[in-house]
C-alpha cells in the first residue's frame, strides 16, 4: 500500500509517522509548500523510524503548493490513500483530484461549508468507485465517530452531548490557552454559527453561546464549555431522525470563552479592512505569536449518549484524557488528530471501507472496528454504560 500526506505539519506529520508503521504500508510521500517544514518533518520521521526491531514505510518528501499545483490529480495517481492535513479551503479541489485520479481521500475538515461542497461531488465519486471522508480528525471526527456509535447501539438516543477541548498542561492567563492546531480553523470555530438538533429538528445557534460548566478529574476540576462551529460536522443532519436533542461543545478553562466574545463583538475579528487592516487576519497573527509556546498540551473528550436500550433507560459515556507524549513529541492535538485520520485513511487504504461516494464518517465506517483501531493506537478512550 502506498499512502499520499498532504501537509508536513504537526497533525501531518503525526499521521505520517503512524501511516508508515503500518502493516502492508510500503510508502509514505508527504507534500508541503515549506520545504524548511518538510526537511524537519523527515528528519524527525527517520528518527522516529529508525528502530530496526520494527519494519516501516519508506519515506518520502516533496515540495508542492496546493495553491499553484495545475494537476493535482498527477500527484494522487499510483497511491491507495490520500490524506489531507492541510487547511480545509483546499478540500473541495482536493476531493474532485482525488476523484479525477480514482484514489481514495480524507482529510480533516472543519468547514460546514467546505464539506458541503464536497458532498455535492458525490454522485461522480460513485461513479469513478472512490469513497472520500471528509472531517476524520477529532472533532469533527474521533468525537463525531464515537456519538455516532452510541446511538448505533442504543437505536435511538433522547440526547447526545459532545465536549471536546485541547487546552495547554499549564494555563497562563488572559486565555488560558495555546495554539494546538491552525489559528484559522480556532477562529472559524468561534465565528461561524453551530448547528445542533434540537427537539428532533436541525437548528443553528451562534458559537461561543449556552455556556455550561463541566468537571474532569484534576488538576482540571470545573472547566466550562460553550458551543462552537464544525465539530459536529453532518451529525445533526445523519442523526435527526435518531437523536431528539444533540449539540457540541467546545472544552475551554474557565473565562475563555466571554474573552473571545467581548473580542469577536468589539470587531477583532471583522473581515471588512480599518484603515488597510482586516481585523481578522491582524488579530489572528497577534493570537499566533502570543499563543504559542513550548508548554505541553491535553485533550479532553467526553460524549454523553442518552436513550433506552430493551425499555431501559441507558446513558453510554466516552472518555479520554490525552497528553503529550514525551517519545515520539507529538502533541496531545496532533495524537489525537494525526492518528484518528491515520486509522480511517488505512482502512481507505486496506478495503476496510466499502461505501463509495463522498459520505460522512459515521455512515462509512465500520464504527466498532473504527474504535477498536483508535485504541490500537494508543488513545485511551474509556466507556461506561449506565442503567436506571
Amino acid at each position: 500500500m502506498r499512502a499520499l500526506v498532504l501537509g508536513a505539519g504537526r497533525m501531518g506529520s503525526a499521521a505520517a509517522w503512524d501511516l508508515a508503521r503500518q502493516p502492508g504500508m510500503k510508502l509514505v510521500r508527504i507534500l508541503d509548500c515549506d520545504t524548511q517544514r518538510l526537511a524537519a518533518c523527515e528528519h524527525h520521521l527517520a528518527r522516529l523510524l529508525a528502530s530496526p526491531r520494527r519494519e516501516s514505510a519508506r519515506i518520502e518528501t516533496e515540495p508542492c503548493d496546493l495553491d499553484r499545483e495545475p494537476a493535482l490529480q498527477r500527484r494522487f495517481t499510483g497511491f491507495d490513500v490520500v490524506l489531507a492535513a492541510t487547511d480545509y479551503r483546499h478540500n473541495r479541489a482536493l476531493t474532485a483530484a482525488a476523484i479525477e485520479a480514482r484514489v481514495h481521500l480524507c482529510d480533516l475538515g472543519g468547514n460546514n461549508a467546505v464539506v458541503q461542497a464536497q458532498l455535492a461531488l458525490d454522485e461522480e465519486a460513485q461513479h469513478r468507485g472512490v469513497c472520500v471522508i471528509p472531517d476524520t480528525g477529532l472533532a469533527p471526527g474521533l468525537a463525531c465517530m464515537l456519538a455516532a456509535l452510541g446511538v448505533e447501539r442504543l437505536g435511538r438516543a433522547h440526547r447526545v452531548a459532545i465536549r471536546v477541548g485541547g487546552l495547554p498542561a499549564h494555563p497562563r492567563p488572559p486565555l488560558a490557552y495555546k495554539i494546538a492546531f491552525s489559528v484559522r480553523g480556532l477562529t472559524n470555530e468561534y465565528l461561524e454559527p453551530a448547528e445542533i438538533i434540537r427537539d428532533g429538528e436541525t437548528a443553528v445557534v451562534p458559537s461561543l453561546d449556552e455556556s455550561e460548566r463541566l468537571e474532569f478529574p484534576p488538576p482540571f476540576d470545573v472547566l466550562e464549555a460553550f458551543t462552537t462551529s464544525g465539530g459536529s460536522s453532518t451529525l445533526p443532519r445523519t442523526l435527526r431522525t435518531r437523536a431528539r436533542h444533540l449539540d457540541y461543545k467546545t472544552i475551554r478553562y474557565p473565562g475563555h470563552g466571554a474573552v473571545f466574545a467581548a473580542l469577536r463583538d468589539l470587531g477583532f475579528f471583522a473581515e471588512s479592512p480599518v484603515e488597510g487592516v482586516v481585523p481578522r487576519a491582524f488579530s489572528e497573527r497577534l493570537l499566533e505569536r502570543a499563543l504559542t509556546d513550548d508548554d505541553t498540551d491535553v485533550v479532553l473528550l467526553r460524549v454523553v449518549v442518552e436513550g433506552e436500550r430493551n425499555g431501559t433507560r441507558t446513558t453510554i459515556v466516552f472518555e479520554a484524557i490525552d497528553r503529550q507524549d514525551g517519545t515520539t513529541g507529538h502533541s496531545a492535538m496532533a495524537r489525537t488528530t494525526g492518528y484518528s485520520a491515520a486509522a480511517v485513511a488505512y482502512m481507505l487504504a486496506a478495503g476496510a471501507i466499502t461505501r463509495r461516494g463522498v459520505v460522512p464518517g459515521e455512515l462509512a465506517l465500520p464504527l466498532e472496528e473504527y474504535l477498536a483501531a483508535v485504541r490500537a493506537r494508543g488513545l485511551a478512550i474509556v466507556e461506561r454504560t449506565d442503567t436506571e
